[in-house]
């Protein structure tokens, strides 16, 4: 009987051992058995972490979220370079830079959307395992919150009690759209101000807003952002229509093709296949972007200091004495370019030919004779920015605790040039026009409100046709081999 009692003893605890097994496999292992505070900052946490997790650490070093930098790969012309380039030493239509001022010190504002602990100024020891931040990608409890200056955890949300970094420690899981979206939904200084369709509306959408990410409660597919940003040893798939460089490409095909081919039950499925070769999935599928709350969709830094009366737009203001003005926009049009997987990008430095025409920050590559290109749909970004009067460059300058606070162009500016990355300022500026296109990828439709026939042809005039290279609908006058050969043979005439 002793035998028996202690082989059923053996066989249930195999079999709890290989439930917890399974169960952790799945959910993964509930970290409160190994992660124990108190912690005073991030740091603390990160060590604990690398008593198991120091391959996993070395790979986040490895990646762009880590270093901010790339080969430019994604920009025409350049993709021979070894020099990197990104977020750490390139401008953009918002914010512009991340490091000017002297020594860099806007790092102490823009560095809180870095994976790592206290990049304040242009040196920062990128090889200190112990800096990166892993609970900024895995807390799901605690309201794990980053500082909004200084590249640390909220202190100050600790001391008052809103943040537990302890359990936010011991509640490590897969990232959450919230995980993902602290830093992506609040790209260019806030909530929908930068992407096309990706904001904190995402966490409570419906499947009217996108089919994808929507809750299946509310008839979505509840999908996470790394279903499709596939991620391999921490590096996520992705290509950003405003960076330099990318690891890996994500794209609907990944998903939909071969015996999940899209159009198949379709009875305009030949028609909507000859369709897929000259146009992107999502012209069709994402008809409008910023469906639930606005996005801005200009910012003139010319009007910093003026007295101008703000406005409200969508309930977003449109002037702010220290960064200028804005427009703003809801359930947004998208304008439509040929992309062959390149982008046109102004590099710090580039010279501006002509000041009196726009700044192209980033626009996509190819035409109606490129067979490599699709069409696809952007949001039509614009803005000015300060230009240097000699040099004929974009001007980099300080924002943070300078231009922010005292509205001074020239103080701005010589303190922007006294940055590592900074360029030499003449001392004469002026005002140009820039032009952004950010491509429009989230936010996908159901089926059923794809567009129509009608919307792009047989009148309709979402379809810029002419600018595109045909010479009109090309219901009427012929598809894009026929254009491209028109194109062709006028220019030889020529």
């Amino acid at each position: 009987m002793k035998g028996m009692k202690s082989v059923k003893g053996l066989t249930a605890m195999l079999t709890a051992s290989l439930v917890l097994v399974s169960f952790q496999a799945f959910a993964g292992p509930d970290h409160a058995e190994f992660v124990k505070g108190p912690f005073k900052k991030g740091q603390d946490v990160t060590k604990v972490c690398l008593e198991c997790h120091e391959k996993q650490a070395a790979d986040v070093m490895k990646t762009t979220h880590w270093t901010w930098a790339g080969t430019p790969n994604h920009v025409k012309g350049m993709e021979k370079s070894t020099k990197t380039y990104g977020k750490k030493n390139m401008t953009n239509n918002f914010c512009t830079t991340v490091y000017g001022g002297p020594d860099g010190m806007v790092h102490e504002s823009c560095s809180k959307c870095h994976a790592g602990y206290g990049w304040t100024r242009t040196e920062f020891d990128f090889t200190d395992k112990s800096r990166v931040d892993c609970l900024i990608c895995h807390a799901q409890k605690g309201n794990y919150t980053r500082a909004a200056v200084g590249a640390d955890v909220d202190t100050k949300a600790m001391e008052k009690g809103t943040m537990n970094l302890e359990l936010a420690a011991q509640s490590v899981d897969k990232p959450s759209l919230k995980n993902c979206g602290v830093c992506h939904f609040a790209g260019g200084g806030a909530d929908a101000v930068k992407h096309a369709g990706l904001d904190s509306s995402l966490e409570v959408a419906d499947k009217k807003q996108d089919v994808h990410m929507a809750k299946k409660a509310k008839g979505g597919q509840e999908m996470l952002c790394q279903d499709c940003h596939k991620t391999k040893d921490h590096k996520i798939a992705g290509a950003s229509s405003q960076m330099a460089h990318y690891d890996v490409r994500t794209t609907c095909e990944d998903c939909h093709s071969g015996a999940k081919a899209p159009h198949q039950k379709s009875k305009n499925k030949a028609i909507l296949d000859k369709h897929t070769a000259s146009v992107a999935c999502q012209t069709c599928h994402i008809p409008v972007f910023n469906k639930a709350q606005a996005t801005k969709m200009m910012w003139n830094w010319s009007d910093v200091g003026k007295n101008i009366k703000a406005e409200e737009e969508f309930d977003k203001e449109t002037f702010a004495k220290h960064k200028g003005s804005f427009k703003w926009g809801q359930n947004v049009v998208p304008v439509y370019e040929w992309y062959n997987g390149k982008i046109e990008r102004y590099m710090m430095g580039d010279k501006i030919k002509d000041p009196s025409k726009p700044v192209f920050m980033t626009k996509p590559i190819g035409d109606i004779k490129d067979k490599t290109a699709k069409i696809y749909p952007y949001k039509y970004y614009t803005g000015t920015q300060p230009m240097d009067s000699k040099f004929k460059y974009l001007n980099s300058f300080q924002q943070y605790k300078e231009l922010w606070v005292n509205f001074d162009w020239e103080k701005a500016l010589v303190n922007g040039a006294k940055s590592t990355e900074g360029l030499p300022y003449s001392g004469k500026y002026q005002f140009v026009n820039t032009v952004s296109y950010i491509s429009a990828q989230h936010e996908v439709s159901p089926k059923e409100d794809a567009l129509q026939c009608g919307e792009c042809h047989m009148g309709g005039s979402r379809m810029n046709w002419k600018a595109l290279g045909y010479k009109g609908d090309p219901m009427q006058y012929g598809g894009r081999k026929l254009a491209a050969e028109s194109k062709k043979s006028s220019s030889k005439k020529k």
